[in-house]
């Protein structure tokens, strides 16, 4: 089978390796669409990991099940999970099953940029989502990535009423934004450096689209009936973005640090003028939950959140360079999909 080897965002190789030979409680998944996500295209976070077959934003068919496998057969359209929690230690019974330290040991083999892929057994358990047949494959690649996102303003605890700010409106920035819409939040406030992407996030719910230039604590304060944000959501890690987010968050606010940072970036604040007598809140956010997978899958099928037309490059394996090019470049494109 063919698959795409990760160097760099510049070098990306067309491989063949053998379709993964599947245990008694394992599955074969013939991979049909790979999101590239904002974290393929970190290198830093890569560095010391290269080369790899990247790719967890994946939907496909199931073409060889284990001998154990009862709950899936051959000709199910999957979903899949790449990193899943044990649901039974410290942190999963607290319901911080994302910092669980098996949800950071599993993975696919080889992985989603590849024509087939081996989903090991704790996967199987705790990973496989079946998708019905309105939601077709590619938009069972938004699964994941929405997931991330349910649960980060499950934890920012977003009310109906919160005027909420998106840093970012790239994908996940958007999700953020079709997520808030979905919810009914009262005020939602998109903010980057793109114009494009600013069209992108009204288009999708934002009330309010600025420029980070545009953007001041008056302006915000004028929408919020003079008062800054209930929570800020921090869809982008630029500095810039952090410093200014800080400064737009109300006294008993919510600042959710979403987005990657740069390599070794630092919190640009003072702790007096930030929090001491402010009771601001600041949280993070990273993976989703098994319950947080089946809400974007409901959210998808019901048609609360549209993410068809968040898709907007499609390549076969071989165009994969061009997609991750696109994906670093973070101009116009928002969602490129790799059909292997």
């Amino acid at each position: 089978m063919k698959c795409a080897l990760y160097y760099s965002n510049k070098d990306i190789r067309l491989i063949e390796k053998d379709i993964p030979k599947i245990n008694a409680g394992e599955v074969l998944m013939k991979v049909e669409a790979s999101g590239i996500c904002g974290s393929d295209v970190i290198e830093w976070y890569r560095r010391d990991k290269v080369p790899l077959v990247l790719g967890h934003e994946v939907a496909g068919v199931i073409v060889e099940t284990g001998k154990n496998v009862k709950k899936y057969k051959a000709g199910d359209r999957i979903c899949a999970a790449h990193h899943v929690p044990c649901n039974i230690c410290k942190y999963c019974l607290s319901g911080h099953q994302t910092v669980c330290e098996t949800i950071r040991t599993t993975n696919f083999d080889p992985g989603g940029f590849s024509e087939y892929l081996r989903i090991p057994e704790i996967n199987v358990k705790n990973g496989i989502y079946l998708l019905p047949d309105s939601v077709s494959l590619e938009e069972g690649t938004f699964i994941e990535p929405l997931a991330c996102v349910v649960r980060g303003q499950r934890l920012a605890g977003v009310k109906p009423a919160d005027t909420v700010i998106v840093f970012g409106s790239g994908l996940s920035g958007l999700l953020h934004i079709s997520l808030l819409r979905a919810a009914g939040a009262s005020r939602i406030i998109a903010v980057d450096i793109n114009d494009k992407r600013l069209e992108y996030a009204k288009k999708f719910g934002a009330d309010y689209a600025f420029n980070a230039k545009d953007l001041s604590a008056d302006a915000v304060k004028d929408i919020n009936e003079g008062f800054l944000a209930d929570i800020v959501i921090l869809s982008t890690g630029a500095d810039g973005a952090i410093l200014q987010g800080l400064k737009s968050v109300r006294r008993g606010g919510t600042v959710l640090f979403f987005g990657a940072a740069d390599e070794g970036a630092k919190l640009p604040l003072s702790i007096n003028e930030i929090f001491w007598r402010t009771e601001v809140t600041l949280l993070s956010s990273y993976a989703g939950s098994i319950l947080d997978h089946r809400t974007a899958l409901e959210l998808i099928r019901s048609g609360r959140i549209n993410v068809k037309d968040m898709i907007t490059d499609r390549f076969p394996l071989e165009g994969i360079a061009k997609g991750f090019e696109l994906t670093a470049k973070a101009k116009d494109s928002l969602k490129v999909i790799i059909n292997p």
